[in-house]
């Protein structure tokens, strides 16, 4: 991997017209999964590996992603411990989550604060559902994630 594709390189905002997600997973095939479907659907993406570094990763862009995808079982800071900080902050608190879990969680035990959840592996046509809810994207964009595999 040369110094151009690193992934600590994270752009600071959104390509015109790509609205940003920040992905967060302590798995990197997890992550760059996810980043290549979300990038091949019209996103930029921005990654983390743990809720510690997603939060330093929010507090350095220039505007706010569209939505977080946030693996709850992660090294360091977990999901639940990224959701409990995220709500203690206004403008964090408005970014939609999309929870992720090898692990099947009832919904009442599932972090507060969290807006979706997928169990892995991620169902590619739930994934397309979930983003356009929670993006409010059109159907057609939804449509193009579920193509990519």
């Amino acid at each position: 991997m040369n110094q151009s594709e690193d992934q600590t390189e994270t752009p600071l905002r959104a390509e015109p017209n790509r609205p940003l997600v920040l992905v967060v997973d302590d798995d990197e095939e997890n992550r760059e999964a996810l980043r290549e479907i979300l990038d091949d659907a019209g996103f930029t993406t921005v990654v983390a590996r743990h809720g510690l570094e997603a939060l330093t990763v929010l507090a350095a862009l220039k505007e706010m992603p569209t939505f977080i995808l946030l693996d709850l079982s992660m090294p360091v800071m977990d999901g639940w411990e990224f959701c409990e900080s995220r709500g203690k902050s206004a403008t964090l608190s408005e970014i939609p989550v999309i929870a992720i879990s090898a692990a099947e969680i009832a919904e009442s035990e599932r972090p507060a604060g969290i807006d979706a959840f997928l169990a892995k592996p991620i169902d590619i046509e739930k994934f397309a559902g979930l983003v356009v809810r929670t993006t409010g994207r059109r159907s057609r964009e939804a449509r193009r994630i579920r193509f990519v595999h």
